[in-house]
This record gives C-alpha cells, sequence and structure tokens, in this order.
C-alpha cells in the first residue's frame, strides 16, 4: 500500500473544515410609540432590513421586539437606528442571551 503524505491530503482538509459561526444574540427592545395594531408591521420590516437580523417579533400589546441578530454583522446601535428612522425610537430592554 501507497503512504499518503500530508500535503496530498491537505487540501482535502482544509476544503472540508467547518466554519467558526457567530454567535447570534437575542435582544428586547421596547418601543413606547407604538400606537396602533399596525405599527408592528413597519418596525419588523425595518430591522428585517438590518444586515444580520435573522428574525425579528414585534408584539404591539407589549410594545417590544426581540431580535435575533449576528453579532458580527450588526449591533444593538445598529436596531436601535433602524427603528428611529422608521419613526419608532427604541431602548434595550434586556438581552436574553
Amino acid at each position: 500500500m501507497k503512504r499518503l503524505s500530508l500535503l496530498a491530503i491537505l487540501p482535502s482538509t482544509l476544503l472540508c473544515a467547518q466554519p467558526a459561526w457567530a454567535k447570534s444574540q437575542t435582544i428586547s427592545l421596547t418601543i413606547p410609540t407604538m400606537d396602533c395594531s399596525t405599527c408592528p408591521i413597519t418596525i419588523k420590516a425595518a430591522l428585517k432590513r438590518v444586515p444580520g437580523v435573522s428574525s425579528a417579533k414585534v408584539s404591539y400589546a407589549r410594545r417590544e421586539a426581540v431580535v435575533v441578530f449576528d453579532d458580527e454583522k450588526t449591533s444593538l446601535d445598529d436596531l436601535k437606528k433602524a427603528t428611529t428612522e422608521a419613526g419608532y425610537p427604541s431602548f434595550v430592554k434586556t438581552t436574553l442571551n
């Protein structure tokens, strides 16, 4: 049998290596200026346009948004800026992880 040299198998090993995944973060934002039941549609759309946001759930009854995002692609400031530019200033309520 032939022995494979390390140099022969190294390229295939590098091609199969798994990338390191960024840790997703979940944040709850308070949005006190929501004043109608259609406001969550606008807020959710603004949050989903932010690169790195994978999920946004907006509740009119609780006046809050729970956002899951990639912390290597966006920041809390970007999320707050998105809601503010949509006409709904937000504040960090809690960081859930």
